[in-house]
């Protein structure tokens, strides 16, 4: 099940950026492929969903989930079988068995409910602001040319010239290496594994 984007047309309204009503199609996909890269920076659904999670099991005691904050376990299995032996505590199973197998690693299967249940303003904000010059290069009217990430490095009046330098980034919904960093502390970093239901 796919989850809802970070950010809505009324929070870009709010924000200040107004949508007209033939740009509704082109800023919900721009609301989803934003929202899908914060997520991906973070490592996490950061909204409230249910997944499941597949994830590797050694001797230890303590078991780290992914997609940080984890609010409840409906499920466990080790090895395909169902186990209740198990305590939730700060985004971590622990069991006082451990997770490993009898001959080496073993596959825990976890049932988890995670993430916010509302998104925190300061991501609305971000999703909104990448949705924002998405859609300016929409508006642009240069035929698609704007849609690639363009940076003006030196701009000159007199017999006017420009000069445009790439950033590193192809596209206008790609984060910067710190924005991602941050988000991935924030969130805890890889939900691989990940399948939401």
């Amino acid at each position: 099940m796919a989850l809802d984007p970070l950010a809505t047309v009324a929070d870009l309204a709010a924000l200040g950026l107004p949508i007209a009503d033939d740009e509704t199609t082109v800023v919900e996909s721009y609301l989803a492929t934003a929202s899908a890269a914060v997520r991906d920076a973070a490592g996490s659904p950061i909204s409230q969903t249910t997944s499941t999670v597949k994830l590797e099991g050694e001797p230890t005691q303590r078991l780290r989930l992914p997609g940080s904050p984890i609010t409840g376990v409906t499920s466990v299995k080790l090895d395909g079988k169902a186990v209740t032996d198990y305590r939730l505590v700060s985004d971590r199973l622990w069991r006082h068995g451990g997770w490993g197998g009898s001959d080496g690693p073993s596959e825990v299967e976890v049932t988890q409910i995670h993430g916010l249940p509302e998104v925190p303003a300061d991501l609305i904000d971000l999703v909104g602001r990448l949705v924002a010059g998405a859609l300016a290069s929409y508006r642009a009217e240069d035929g698609g040319a704007s849609l690639g990430t363009q940076v003006v490095t030196s701009e000159r009046i007199g017999d006017y010239a420009v000069t445009y330098g790439g950033d590193g980034l192809a596209t206008d919904m790609e984060l910067p290496a710190y924005l991602r960093e941050r988000l991935a502390a924030r969130f805890g970093g890889g939900m691989s594994l990940h399948r939401s239901r």
